[in-house]
């Protein structure tokens, strides 16, 4: 027992199956819900709460609108969505006994991470949706803007690469001298109770979870368990769409990129036995502002640090470089309500433009068919890209004597 709850809750899970098994979720939550896992548009919302309770007239705000303000977290399936990751993520972090309080050494961090966060946020409302509900959720419904904010965040990612790795985002290192092993063992030792507490934060779950079954809240509850088995697999696997795009830029690294491949093909299948059977899929609107959206997203998580999901599961950990960020992602999001049409971001990027259904341009078994070969084509890419690269190098393809050769410049880098 004591080896299975080890590798359960202090081994980091297996990434493959942990984002096919979030696929599954995913595609089984709009099943039963009619709606998909989405994280971005619940907390423009709470920035709207914040701004009511601080007088601020939102009544005007036709973004608000779009969203839809009606009631508070407790009271809607995205609210409990993301309380239930956040839960899922503090539970599995608690058993693990891996909660601690770290605050980065540079302090201009937690600045970094707010920017980064605000522009991540304001670029996700601006697409309807962030690596969620415009990427991993919004591939398998089959709307044609999620193929523009995957290729825009990539484009973003390497942008954003680019910006961290200057002389004046690094900053000067603060170099200080690491514990001793005796002494990390005995906080290790002293933090155990984490263990009870992860217990006790279950326990309340599972009453909250109950008493929504009891009083009719079906879908309350539902939502609920789906987020925390959201949090727990974000959390137990590390799940962050933020890696998947930027180590392809720095180490060559795909491991991430291929398991986000597995599980869109694993959601996309049973996504589409769902819509067949007559679930409505939820498409977006294809247009400019979903290319402007995501290169601002993909900029913005590497400035971050983290995506949506990254940095809901590290806050968790303790981690408060990511609680900058998630006030940022906030932020961003609610200027974007703003902006929406105060600045005129609307008239400009999203209006005239449509959602665009490939089940309905396309023969539905044929849309089915190529988002498959897609999918299954950017994995082997992913692979290709995996073992050719020269981590931090650059690539080149030219062979010398059985190797790849370094363009000179990118050796000098």
């Amino acid at each position: 027992m004591r080896q299975l709850f080890h590798k359960v809750f202090n081994e980091n899970w297996n990434p493959y199956a942990a984002v096919g098994m979030a696929g599954l979720l995913s595609a089984l939550y709009f099943g039963i819900t009619g709606t998909v896992w989405a994280v971005t548009g619940e907390f423009t919302r709470l920035g709207g709460h914040l701004l009511k309770s601080v007088n601020v007239d939102i009544s005007s705000w036709a973004y608000f609108d779009l969203v839809g303000m009606k009631g508070t977290p407790l009271e809607r399936t995205d609210g409990w969505i993301v309380i239930g990751m956040l839960i899922g993520a503090l539970m599995t972090t608690l058993l693990g006994n891996k909660f601690k309080i770290r605050v980065p050494q540079q302090k201009r961090r937690l600045i970094q991470g707010f920017i980064g966060g605000a522009i991540a946020g304001f670029g996700a409302r601006l697409a309807l949706g962030c690596n969620l509900a415009a990427f991993f959720t919004g591939v398998p419904q089959f709307s044609f803007h999620s193929w523009i904010f995957m290729i825009a965040t990539g484009i973003g990612t390497y942008i954003g690469v680019k910006i961290i790795r200057t002389r004046w985002w690094r900053g000067k290192p603060n170099l200080k001298a690491f514990k001793s092993a005796k002494q990390i063992e005995g906080k290790q030792a002293n933090h155990f109770v984490q263990r009870y507490i992860g217990v006790f934060v279950f326990l309340c779950f599972s009453v909250i979870v109950l008493y929504y079954f009891i009083n009719g809240k079906t879908m309350l509850a539902i939502a609920a368990l789906f987020g925390a088995g959201f949090g727990i697999l974000i959390e137990r696997a590390q799940i962050c769409f933020t890696s998947a795009f930027r180590d392809l830029w720095i180490s060559g690294r795909a491991v991430m990129t291929k398991a986000l491949a597995i599980g869109m093909i694993i959601s996309v299948v049973i996504t589409y036995f769902y819509i067949q059977t007559g679930a409505t899929a939820v498409v977006k609107v294809a247009g400019p502002g979903t290319l402007v959206g995501g290169l601002l997203f993909g900029i913005g998580i590497v400035m971050a640090g983290g995506c949506e999901t990254g940095w809901m599961y590290r806050a968790m950990e303790g981690q408060v470089h990511f609680w900058s960020v998630g006030a940022g992602s906030i932020a961003g999001a609610t200027f974007l309500a703003f902006a929406w049409d105060h600045l005129g971001v609307y008239s400009l990027l999203v209006e005239g433009w449509k959602p665009i259904n490939l089940m309905e341009v396309f023969d539905p078994k044929l849309a089915l068919f190529f988002t498959l070969l897609l999918l299954f084509a950017w994995y082997l890419f992913s692979a290709w890209w995996e073992k050719h690269y020269r981590f931090g190098k650059g690539l080149d393809l030219n062979r010398k004597e059985g190797h790849y050769s370094v363009q000179p410049s990118a050796a000098k880098k």
